[in-house]
């Protein structure tokens, strides 16, 4: 697919210049137009030497000497190339601009005069009554035709300049993308096993208990796995399952505790046409679950989702028990959403984070529609 991208970016690239040069071709030969002068062979020599300049100096000139800020050599080169062009045109295409030949005028030494000072045509000999002069043509009529090299050598070196630019950020641009698509590849895969993890925990915590419910657990688990597994690749997922991925991972961290009354979900809005970065907000969930759980099974977990148009506001707030930090694997979670959020949605997303001495508390104020999917 990429090949024949290119293919067809090369061939519009040579239709597009061909158009050009017959646009302009075209409109010069407006000036013969009803008019007496043809079209010589000049014409024809100006524009295939001009087409010839604009292209050595877009690929050779330009490239190898102006951007490599090689001034001198590349100002030499071209005067030298317009040197030759005018030389060949003024030799073999226009040699009547070298010397002007009137029709009708001659030497003043050559007139004859009578008595009174005026011309008198008899007193002239016969064979330089037909004498003509040579009056050699002006300067400025010389190095006349060297402004069109001057101008298509400007305008080859300004479009290759543009050009030369404007690649030069693309490739910046997909640099950069490729490195924001590979971190983002990096954080989705580090979410999955810490999310197994964490379900895991609780799985065993019913078996160790010999409890009725590790098969119910079981299967809300092969129904979280098979999101993450068959949803989670996609660029976007859509908001409504998102939550439903939520809901389930409530409903099993549900089944090994011993006091449910103080876990709350509540969504508010409409969630239908609406996307999300997959697995964005469960890494709240799942640290509100892990440090808002007591010794005795009971958690105190209050989860809030409101959407507005396009803006959602997701708030949680867990009790904060007693247990000591695991300084190299506590934090993961966060620090793998705030990262995402910054790649994802930068200057559209607000994080609020606060705690006291018994309430740890988040609020995320994101807006839907300004994810980066081009990113993916």
């Amino acid at each position: 697919m990429q090949i024949d991208t290119i293919k067809n970016t090369g061939y519009n690239k040579i239709l597009f210049h061909c158009a050009i040069w017959i646009f302009f071709i075209l409109t010069s030969l407006i000036q013969f137009y009803e008019s007496p002068f043809k079209i010589n062979n000049d014409f024809y020599a100006q524009w295939i030497t001009g087409i010839i300049l604009f292209y050595f100096n877009y690929f050779y000139l330009v490239p190898n000497y102006l951007l490599q800020k090689k001034y001198w050599l590349y100002f030499t080169f071209a005067f030298v190339l317009i040197a030759v062009f005018m030389v060949i045109r003024l030799h073999y295409f226009i040699p009547e601009i070298r010397h002007l030949r009137p029709e009708n005028i001659v030497h003043a030494r050559l007139v004859p005069h009578n008595s009174h000072g005026l011309f008198d045509p008899k007193f002239m000999p016969r064979e330089r009554m037909t004498e003509r002069v040579e009056m050699k043509q002006p300067l400025f009529f010389k190095i006349g035709p060297s402004f069109f090299y001057i101008l298509v050598i400007t305008i080859s070196a300004i479009i290759r300049t543009l050009t030369e630019f404007y690649n030069n950020q693309q490739n910046k641009l997909i640099a950069e993308t490729h490195r924001t698509n590979t971190e983002l590849i990096y954080l989705r895969k580090q979410t999955n096993p810490h999310f197994l993890f964490n379900s895991l925990n609780s799985i065993y915590s019913l078996a160790h208990k010999k409890s009725d419910l590790v098969p119910d657990a079981i299967v809300t688990l092969s129904e979280l796995m098979r999101y993450m597994l068959y949803e989670t690749d996609n660029k976007t997922v859509a908001l409504e399952k998102e939550v439903n991925y939520i809901q389930n991972y409530i409903e099993l961290q549900k089944l090994r505790l011993n006091n449910i009354e103080d876990i709350v979900i509540n969504v508010h809005g409409d969630t239908r046409n609406k996307f999300i970065e997959p697995l964005l907000l469960i890494s709240f969930v799942e640290n509100a679950f892990k440090y808002g759980t007591d010794y005795k099974g009971a958690a105190h977990v209050k989860i809030k989702i409101l959407i507005m148009d396009n803006t959602l506001d997701f708030w949680i707030e867990n009790t904060i028990e007693n247990y000591v930090k695991d300084p190299e694997n506590s934090g993961i979670g966060l620090v793998n959403i705030q990262s995402r959020l910054d790649l994802l949605y930068p200057n559209a997303h607000e994080l609020t984070i606060t705690q006291d001495n018994e309430y740890y508390r988040v609020h995320l104020n994101l807006k839907l529609d300004e994810i980066k999917t081009a990113l993916h």
